[in-house]
């Protein structure tokens, strides 16, 4: 579940709960990494060495979600992780130009939240649906996704009245959101937004705030 609340100017809260399966390999904390010349920051994936979020000196966020449109039939085998084409988008000088010319080919369906600060502050949407690629900016303001491989139609749209809800009811503060996505939905672990079942659950949130004071990332595994 993946939440983004623009704040004044080029400001923004963006909180990543990371939903996998309970026997993946634990990710190792955020660290501060220098490749092909460019500074990144990201939790690295246990598995297979990428992540589902992470900052670039680039002025660039980019947060994954598993699967595209809808849910998927998996495959046996992907010869590439998704959390290294997230790496491969944070170093690219021009993320558009990349994501529309990187070799998706046999890569698994999924979506990424994208926010880029630059003169203005911009949100993008860029969704592999394992045929095709499709890429959209959205008007920066409060939104919310959820995975579509763990969360069908029916139960997205809920999560975004649950959402919507929180809004009219709360300040937007880093503080008020991250209550959310421990606590928001209906006391339900199937499908609340710290989600629980039998296999696969929240084995940490993420949060990235970037404010007068510089851009900082927290961290929190359970």
């Amino acid at each position: 579940t993946v939440t983004f609340l623009p704040l004044t100017g080029d400001d923004f809260i963006l909180t990543s709960n990371r939903d996998v399966g309970f026997q993946r390999a634990k990710a190792e904390r955020p660290k501060n990494y220098l490749e092909n010349g460019v500074e990144l920051c990201y939790p690295k994936d246990g598995k297979a060495g990428g992540t589902w979020i992470g900052t670039s000196r680039n002025n660039r966020l980019i947060c994954l979600l598993n699967g595209g449109f809808d849910n998927h039939q998996r495959k046996e085998f992907y010869p590439k992780s998704r959390g290294l084409i997230v790496k491969e988008l944070l170093i690219a000088e021009n993320f558009e130009s990349a994501c529309m010319n990187i070799d998706l080919k046999d890569i698994e369906p999924f979506t990424l939240v994208v926010v880029i600060w630059e003169k203005e502050l911009r949100l993008l949407e860029f969704i592999w649906d394992g045929q095709q690629r499709y890429l959209k900016e959205l008007p920066p303001g409060p939104f919310i996704w959820s995975s579509s491989t763990l969360y069908d139609d029916h139960k997205k749209k809920m999560r975004i009245g649950w959402f919507e809800k929180w809004l009219s009811s709360h300040d937007i503060s880093q503080n008020e959101i991250l209550e959310f996505h421990k606590k928001g939905g209906i006391g339900n672990p199937e499908t609340d937004v710290f989600m629980k079942r039998e296999r696969v659950g929240t084995v940490s949130i993420t949060q990235i705030v970037k404010n007068k004071n510089g851009i900082k990332m927290f961290y929190e595994p359970f």
